[in-house]
């Protein structure tokens, strides 16, 4: 009996997922919880497994393809029947053979030749969400050979990256709209003509090679560089990095390169692109890869539709809020010898390193308690008032920054807030953080001084009415009991909307998360 191999179901927030692997193709046996394919969407990779064993017998959405919320993929059948289909074919293989005649011309004969048939190439159908898109890259020229299927375009909406395959074999006759012009819906990007091109790429794969061109993968939507086989989503993220992809190990089927081999080659920078001899002269080995001529080189390209669309959703929450910054400075000296008296000994019972936001988040969840308008979300004309503390905590990604969030952290001990913080982190870097992970919350902490930041005014993280920014610890001369000492300071920021909040309760809530940092005795001890 036939299963169906549906999407996740999607939060709110999300309309709509992108194909980005089938790591299982038609005929292919699978595992109970096996991962069959991973679906991309604008904030996380959400992977699809098997319900249970069987074998892939149908694939309704290919990759690049979009899908809905608990949308039908693929079908799923008993063990038994992808490999009878498979051995059938091999049978069928076996007798063609030993009926004496050659493959090639076997091959030939069930495929006309070049029969001119034109097709439009047209954009797919984007969703309602998506208004246009951008013609990222174009795959193939005019007149270069492809097979059915191979990847023609890249369409780059504010979302997900859409794939442009071939209708046939062939040949592109017309390109109609060039790289970097907006499209809009099915619009006609080119002209393409079945045969045209040379029938080698049709038939004899070493007849491709011979004419400069790579064999198409087994993926269909999967490319070949040299060797190697990349994914789609490993390809853009190649792209996105500058990566040489033969320093690349792949740990797909058949050495197939995934989207996480990349992940880890972008990590532990394995895989960068040896420099070109510059004779010791580090402006040129720093120069743009396109040659520019003069003294005064600029380099112009189009901003991604993903990070427009982060530009437009961080205009909008300045623009719908009442957004104001309240500032204040906390001596760090408390927090820094508990860490240094405890460090060795915290991290023996707990097996995780203490760390600095463990006291952030567990003042500002008893800030949070005794300011219960902080704690409140807007909805519409309504005001929610939430009788929890859920914190999200911002995590730098090679994808970007995200806000996974930590629940119930008025019942966590430091030792949870630190082992769940460093697992959102180590999840982030591998994209493995869950839809999940990333819903809801009450109250944001965001902390520049990782990177160096000395003051900085955070935005909102809609429907939330407030974030901490942290900062460097930077000594500073400070005056204490009438002395000059050198101490470890800190900013603090908090941004707030005064439509919901008053001033004197956002700077109140700031000087309580100070005096608990400055003595962090009072909230270890409920004082």
């Amino acid at each position: 009996m036939a299963t169906e191999i549906k999407a996740p179901n999607f939060p709110e927030s999300v309309a709509e997922g992108t194909i980005a692997t089938w790591h299982k193709k038609v005929g292919d046996s699978v595992e109970r919880d096996e991962l069959i394919v991973e679906i991309e969407t604008d904030k996380v990779v959400l992977e699809v497994v098997a319900p249970e064993a069987g074998t892939v017998t149908e694939i309704k959405v290919e990759e690049g393809d979009t899908c809905d919320s608990e949308q039908v993929l693929g079908m799923l059948g008993a063990a038994s029947e992808g490999g009878n289909d498979k051995a059938a074919s091999q049978e069928s293989a076996e007798k063609s053979d030993d009926s004496g005649q050659d493959t090639a011309p076997a091959k030939a004969d069930a495929k006309p030749a070049a029969s001119g048939k034109q097709h439009d190439v047209k954009a797919p159908s984007f969703p309602e969400s998506v208004q246009e898109g951008t013609v990222a890259t174009w795959h193939k020229q005019v007149g270069e050979a492809v097979k059915r299927d191979e990847i023609l375009a890249d369409i780059e909406t504010d979302k997900v990256v859409l794939e442009v395959v071939a209708p046939a074999d062939g040949a592109l006759s017309e390109i109609k709209v060039q790289e970097g012009e907006q499209v809009e819906s099915e619009a006609v990007l080119a002209v393409f003509a079945e045969g045209a091109g040379g029938e080698a790429s049709g038939g004899d794969a070493d007849a491709s090679k011979d004419a400069g061109e790579p064999a198409a993968s087994d993926g269909g939507s999967d490319e070949k560089v040299g060797d190697k086989i990349l994914a789609p989503a490993a390809r853009k993220l190649v792209a996105e990095h500058d990566l040489d992809v033969n320093k690349i190990e792949g740990t797909g089927k058949g050495g197939r390169i995934l989207k996480e081999d990349v992940q880890k080659a972008v990590k532990d920078g394995s895989a960068k692109k040896s420099a070109k001899p510059s004779g010791g002269d580090v402006k040129a080995a720093a120069a743009p890869a396109p040659a520019v001529e003069g003294e005064r080189p600029e380099k112009r390209v189009p901003m991604s539709r993903l990070r427009q669309t982060i530009a437009k959703r961080l205009v909008q929450a300045q623009q719908t809020a009442a957004m104001l910054t309240t500032y204040n400075e906390v001596d760090m000296s408390a927090v820094m010898a508990l860490r240094s008296q405890y460090k060795d000994s915290f991290q023996k019972a707990h097996d995780v390193k203490l760390g600095f936001m463990g006291f952030f988040v567990k003042a500002a969840t008893e800030a949070l308690k005794r300011f219960p308008d902080v704690n409140a979300s807007i909805d519409g004309t309504d005001i929610v008032y939430h009788g929890y503390q859920d914190i999200g905590v911002a995590v730098s990604t090679p994808r970007g920054l995200v806000v996974p969030v930590l629940r119930d952290t008025d019942s966590m001990k430091l030792a949870d807030v630190e082992k769940t913080i460093g697992d959102f982190g180590q999840r982030g870097r591998e994209g493995k953080l869950g839809i999940e992970d990333m819903q809801g919350g009450t109250f944001t902490i965001t902390n520049g001084g990782i990177f160096g930041s000395l003051m900085s005014t955070p935005i909102l993280n809609p429907p939330q009415t407030a974030i901490l920014g942290m900062h460097k610890i930077q000594e500073r001369p400070m005056a204490v009991n009438g002395k000059v000492e050198i101490r470890p300071m800190m900013y603090l920021a908090v941004s707030y909307d005064h439509r919901m909040i008053d001033g004197k309760d956002a700077v109140q809530f700031l000087v309580t998360i100070k005096e608990l940092l400055e003595d962090p005795a009072r909230f270890l001890l409920d004082v």
